[in-house]
């Protein structure tokens, strides 16, 4: 999800939808899709406030439907969701960010995803892990983010760069040769501490064959890989290549914008913001791939579409959430969103297929990987925050910091 999310949970609601939840599924056949009817749905930030237009012309072709769409902000939204589960009032369609599917799957109050309409092979494999849960997919794939390297290209040229840095290793000459050649204030910008720390060091931890979670289902975050990348992480701020303080809301772009700093990581919706509110830098900049250690890999973010478990229009709801991943529904999406399509089909239409940037971000996409969707999964990455932190402001080593977080994400993995 490539928005600011709210991580904190209730225990005494979330209890109570555990009781009441626990079977699911409870709604029965419903209502026909052909049926007249409403259909409730929440959507968050953005998406909750675009995907109103999508659903009125969704109604002009299915005559019979209503389409309530409901925006909810990213920073209630845990909190909403977990109170409608408790309720059993959980809309029809609901949006899942990647961090929240498994705790309500967990909860037993979404619904699988109906395999004869929504296909696995239609999507990047690492957007369709999103949505799975336990052996099974709730959440059909609406739409992928992951971070890619945004450099400042006339700057490198006054430092000496050729090329954007094709591995780790050159990505921290060339934050030291910005630095050293071209007066840059900082070499890189990347997150110091604080919440969600963990989603600026995914680059460095999955690239070089990390992860906080392996694909036994075990915790893995102090393994000699995820050491080794905290270690390249911690040592941008120990050689003062990056800032290790950074105020709350802080917009790299400005920074960017005023070469304090030339390089990034972020997601695919800075790319309009830099040219809306920078057209001065229009050439003298561009996207990469994430550097390679053992490979190039990045995360993998974004939302999917869930069935309330107990919806009464269970048929009509699937059906909308099919229109809106499919190829053609997720096409249109991008168009007004630029949100990145999760069905792969849809980048062979338009600026998707033919814009050099947006294969960068393709190329990126089909290496990502998701973090295995788990009920407490806000919590298990709340630890890697702090112990990357711990690191950044050099309080502790990388073994230290990523072993104290290990003993503690053990007793959190389900």
């Amino acid at each position: 999800m490539n928005r600011a999310v709210a991580t904190g949970s209730i225990a005494l609601t979330l209890a109570s939808a555990l009781t009441l939840t626990a079977c699911g599924g409870s709604g029965g056949a419903g209502v026909a899709a052909d049926a007249e009817q409403t259909l409730t749905v929440w959507a968050m930030g953005t998406e909750g406030e675009k995907l109103g237009d999508v659903a009125k012309e969704y109604e002009k072709s299915h005559a019979n439907l209503t389409v309530k769409v409901t925006p909810i902000g990213w920073d209630v939204a845990h909190q909403k969701l977990v109170a409608a589960a408790a309720a059993g009032k959980l809309p029809d369609v609901v949006q899942m960010g990647g961090s929240y599917l498994g705790e309500f799957a967990d909860m037993g109050v979404l619904e699988p995803v109906d395999s004869k309409t929504i296909h696995e092979t239609d999507f990047f494999p690492a957007a369709w892990q999103q949505g799975s849960y336990d052996g099974k997919t709730y959440g059909a794939p609406w739409y992928v983010d992951t971070r890619v390297l945004f450099y400042r290209t006339d700057l490198a040229k006054k430092a000496g760069i050729e090329k954007a840095p094709a591995t780790m290793a050159e990505l921290q000459s060339a934050a030291e040769a910005y630095q050293e050649k071209a007066g840059t204030k900082w070499g890189l910008s990347i997150q110091p501490g604080g919440l969600d720390t963990v989603q600026s060091f995914y680059q460095f931890l999955y690239s070089a064959g990390g992860a906080i979670i392996d694909d036994d289902g075990k915790a893995a975050v102090n393994s000699a890989a995820a050491v080794r990348a905290l270690e390249n992480y911690g040592s941008y701020f120990d050689k003062g290549l990056s800032e290790k303080s950074v105020r709350p809301g802080y917009d790299v772009t400005k920074d960017f914008n005023t070469g304090a700093v030339p390089m990034f990581f972020g997601g695919p919706w800075l790319t309009n913001l830099i040219d809306e509110n920078y057209p001065d830098l229009k050439d003298k900049w561009a996207v990469a791939p994430v550097p390679a250690d053992k490979a190039s890999v990045s995360m993998a973010g974004g939302s999917s579409l869930a069935v309330s478990a107990d919806s009464d229009h269970k048929a009509a709801a699937k059906e909308f959430v099919a229109h809106l991943t499919g190829a053609k529904g997720q096409a249109d999406w991008f168009e007004r969103t630029n949100d990145l399509p999760a069905n792969t089909e849809a980048w062979q239409t338009g600026d998707l297929a033919t814009d050099p940037t947006m294969q960068v971000w393709r190329e990126q996409m089909d290496t990502a990987r998701a973090t295995p969707s788990q009920p407490k999964l806000t919590e298990i990455t709340s630890k890697v925050d702090t112990a990357i932190e711990s690191v950044t402001q050099g309080k502790s080593s990388a073994k230290e910091a990523l072993d104290k977080a290990q003993s503690e994400i053990e007793g959190l993995v389900q």
